[in-house]
């Protein structure tokens, strides 16, 4: 039981101390004009005035309510190294039975673990939910088991108590690491790449010559091993070796004594492309659709496009002046010859042999595929004559040999079922709401495979690999029809830009391959076909182990699985001849970014209340009782501040100054105020 005085006013107390001073002021006249009964006049306006105030006697009836100690326990991914969970236990556990040992105490254990994605330790992200769960007023210490390295520092909560930081881990501790400081998202093929890498030690490092191994390994293949300085940014030259993803693994091996080797290592996923794609077209006439191709090829900026027209036959007899043919002579043995290579891709567009290319050249032309060159071959009429480019040296090249008949019939293209499944036709539709085609030229295919057919499902479009190359024959040369919207048109420059696409080996357009997209630590395994049907893959985890997974086709030629990957690292993906590689999440995890124990992090939410940063190695600390605003810690103890709470049961309040007794007060002290001064 508790009392205390308590006022509630009648009067505003702004109203009161204006009549306290007319009181005072009152009484100040009657003694200076000497009346005798000045003291009385006091003490009965210093009556009336408390009697405004309302005094009353509050009783209250109070149960003490109990301390709150809470302790926060580090169990993230960094906290598993050396024998730091053996640490934190035994403390954990110790510092428990001291807590509940005390009198009106209770504790409260939170468990912090490893938070989603790459977050890191969220410790003051734990602490907040549990404040927000207890009475500050309860709250006599906060006690963080933990190696000191958290990520959430900007969430720090008002702390109602001190903070104490019992740290983790050993002062001998070391580890070594490596940081990519500076990776491109893409490259340009056949160029090299900067990187900027960096293998940094810390803690208390042991005596070195200075170096370290660093090995390179590039979609997994077997790692190159080189000596690089320690502690230096290292500038590394990278060339990537082919178009779409590389996956590029750095990776130092393990020294004797390091905590751990999980940041021992880097993935970098680089997106290789092409700088500039040569493309050399040949138009043996002007027609119709003669710009087609052309427009196609100059409205995409990453094209260079030679473009090589005949506009005139030799055997044409006019009498011209040969001088006057031409401004320049065109450089066709530089081309064929010299530079042939330079190209990515080789069009001949309505050509037939005139003898302006002679025959070596075109036979240069295929050995030009066999050796990873592309030729498009989009026919006309003169496909299927004498003078055909079938009829040269590139006829062992060619998918399809003409039967010397031109089809002049009006006709729907349509997507063959194979075609389909091939991602240069797959998704443009199955030719329903096409536009018509007004000619074809029948030919016989003899490889490769039929994407489009045309009048009566003759072979339209048709696709093949010849060695290293790729070949296309469009047996028709009324794409263009599509292009100026001739019964509604059609994916004209769809289908011929990916047309030219695939023939320049782009891996988005590659029927047959298997590649996987990451997220956190999902991936999204694909596998792209011609097969009706393709087997499961297999997936070989950073540790060894392997998994099949089967996959479910979700549209034609395209099979798909979800795998969520037990950790992080690289994976590698196999199916038939088809394999690929990628990495899951990051190599070093926020985590293992920096392991070596620290208090530095939470310095500056422990100091303003005067809490302490002590190590486990030497002991676990005694608890003692500390006043609010003093030193909470010491040499081998922690304080905890005791906080007097209580719950109010019942409230009584007691009038001081009755009304009667108010009255009877002041009129005595006026009376014997009057007769005072009136015997005077």
């Amino acid at each position: 039981m508790t009392g205390s005085i308590v006022f509630d006013p009648l009067l505003p107390w702004p109203v009161l101390a204006g009549l306290t001073v007319l009181a005072v002021l009152a009484v100040a006249l009657a003694l200076w004009r000497g009346l005798s009964g000045w003291p009385l006049r006091l003490l009965s306006a210093a009556v009336i005035l408390a009697a405004l105030t309302g005094p009353s006697l509050q009783q209250e009836d109070r149960s003490p309510l109990s301390d709150i100690v809470l302790m926060v326990e580090d169990h993230s991914a960094s906290q598993s190294l050396s024998d730091r969970p053996e640490q934190m236990q035994r403390a954990a556990e110790e510092l428990a039975r001291a807590i509940t040992a005390r009198d009106n105490t209770e504790l409260r254990r939170i468990r912090v673990a490893d938070a989603p994605g790459d977050a890191g330790t969220q410790l003051m992200t734990a602490l907040s939910s549990a404040l927000a769960e207890e009475p500050r007023a309860r709250v006599a210490g906060i006690v963080a088991l933990s190696d000191g390295r958290i990520h959430d520092l900007d969430r720090t909560p008002d702390l109602p108590a001190p903070l104490h930081l019992l740290m983790t881990g050993h002062d001998t501790d070391w580890d070594r690491r490596l940081i990519v400081r500076n990776a491109p998202a893409f490259a340009i093929i056949g160029e090299s790449v900067t990187l900027t890498l960096r293998i940094e030690d810390s803690g208390a490092t042991p005596a070195r010559d200075g170096l370290a191994p660093l090995d390179i390994s590039i979609d997994g293949s077997d790692p190159e091993r080189f000596q690089v300085p320690i502690g230096q940014d290292i500038d590394l030259p990278v060339t990537l070796p082919h178009g779409g993803r590389n996956v590029i693994r750095f990776s130092v091996p393990e020294a004797a004594g390091e905590l751990t080797d999980r940041n021992n290592s880097a993935l970098i996923q680089m997106n290789g492309v092409r700088d500039r794609l040569r493309v050399l077209l040949v138009s043996g006439e002007p027609h119709a659709g003669g710009r087609t191709w052309r427009n196609l090829l100059k409205s995409d900026s990453s094209v260079d496009l030679v473009h090589f027209t005949i506009l005139r036959p030799p055997e044409k007899q006019d009498g011209v002046p040969v001088d006057e043919l031409s401004l320049i002579a065109f450089p066709t043995r530089e081309l064929f010859l010299e530079k042939i290579h330079d190209f990515d891709l080789i069009i001949f567009d309505r050509y037939k042999r005139r003898g302006i290319l002679p025959a070596i050249y075109l036979d240069n032309v295929a050995d030009y595929v066999r050796q990873g060159g592309a030729v498009l071959v989009a026919a006309g009429p003169d496909f299927a004559t004498a003078s055909s480019i079938y009829r040269s040296p590139l006829a062992p090249v060619l998918p399809a040999r003409p039967s010397a008949r031109v089809i002049e019939e009006r006709y729907r293209p349509m997507v063959t079922d194979l075609g389909r499944r091939h991602p240069v036709t797959a998704d443009l539709g199955d030719g329903t709401g096409w536009g018509s085609w007004l000619r074809q030229i029948e030919v016989e295919p003899t490889s490769g495979e039929v994407l489009m057919s045309g009048y009566e499902d003759r072979p339209l479009l048709i696709l093949d690999r010849v060695g290293e190359g790729r070949v296309a024959l469009l047996a028709s040369d009324h794409a263009w029809l599509w292009s100026r919207g001739y019964e509604g048109g059609g994916p004209q420059l769809e289908l011929l830009r990916r047309l030219a696409h695939w023939m320049m080996k782009e891996p988005e357009l590659e029927e047959e391959a298997l590649w996987a997209e990451a997220s956190g630590q999902t991936m999204r395994i694909i596998r792209r076909s011609l097969a009706e049907t393709v087997g499961p893959v297999t997936v070989t985890r950073p540790d060894g182990g392997t998994e099949e997974i089967p996959l479910r086709e979700v549209s034609p030629g395209r099979f798909e699985a979800t795998y969520r990957g037990p950790e992080i690292g690289l994976y590698r993906l196999s199916e038939g001849d088809q394999s690929a590689v990628i990495g899951l999440g990051p190599a070093a995890p926020k985590e293992f970014e920096q392991t070596i124990a620290t208090g530095t992090v939470m310095e500056p939410v422990i100091d303003p209340l005067r809490g302490g940063i002590l190590a486990l190695e030497d002991g676990v600390p005694r608890l003692r009782d500390v006043r609010e605003g003093r030193p909470a810690a010491g040499r081998g103890w922690i304080g905890l501040t005791p906080r007097g709470a209580y719950e109010t049961r019942d409230v009584r309040q007691i009038p001081l100054m009755p009304a009667w007794l108010v009255l009877l007060m002041i009129s005595a002290l006026v009376l014997a105020g009057w007769l005072r001064e009136g015997r005077r």
